[in-house]
């Protein structure tokens, strides 16, 4: 039995779950989720706990068991807390500004780089050196964070580049430490 498989999702008020011809969908407070089930598994809801079964013991079945479970709890986090991710712009004239559906990144480069906000994802500007991105779908939160980072990744010698807010960048020393 999977140890992540295994242990039972907790639904809290106002959740359900419903599965539909390979379709698992959750509705909470925040809104609706659905994704195509992987196959040889199934959901059985009741006491408002959810418990993924699987079907045999073959080792598909088995790895599907644990993603299973996993995608569903990240679903039920989703409909009912969200998700973010938070960065920070490090660099001289390095900055963000929202128009519209639209982020406009001044990063050093001869040009601005226009970036368009994804359908259910919300951009939260804190300052011109910081953002947050919110969402329910952690997937998408994620992407747009990594598409945002990969405009401009930290470097090693000064740390300028966009980053996540709890990302530890190692710096190295450069030409004059090699003394």
């Amino acid at each position: 039995m999977s140890r992540i498989g295994k242990l039972p999702v907790a639904l809290p008020a106002g959740v359900t779950v419903t599965t539909d011809s390979g379709l698992l969908s959750v509705k909470g407070p925040k809104g609706s989720l659905a994704k195509k089930m992987p196959p040889r598994v199934s959901i059985e809801c009741e006491d408002g706990v959810a418990r993924v079964i699987r079907a045999n013991d073959e080792s598909t079945s088995r790895a599907m068991h644990g993603l299973t479970r996993s995608l569903l709890n990240n679903m039920v986090i989703g409909v009912t807390e969200g998700f973010s991710k938070s960065l920070i712009i490090n660099g001289v004239g390095y900055r963000v500004q929202q128009k519209k559906e639209y982020l406009i990144f001044t990063l050093g480069y001869s040009h601005l780089i226009y970036y368009e906000i994804p359908a259910g994802i919300d951009v939260k500007v804190d300052s011109t050196t910081a953002l947050t991105i919110l969402g329910m779908d952690k997937d998408l939160v994620g992407k747009a964070a990594a598409e945002i980072r990969g405009f401009r990744p930290p470097e090693p010698y000064k740390g300028k580049g966009v980053k996540y807010k709890d990302e530890v960048i190692r710096r190295k020393e450069g030409k004059s430490g090699k003394r």
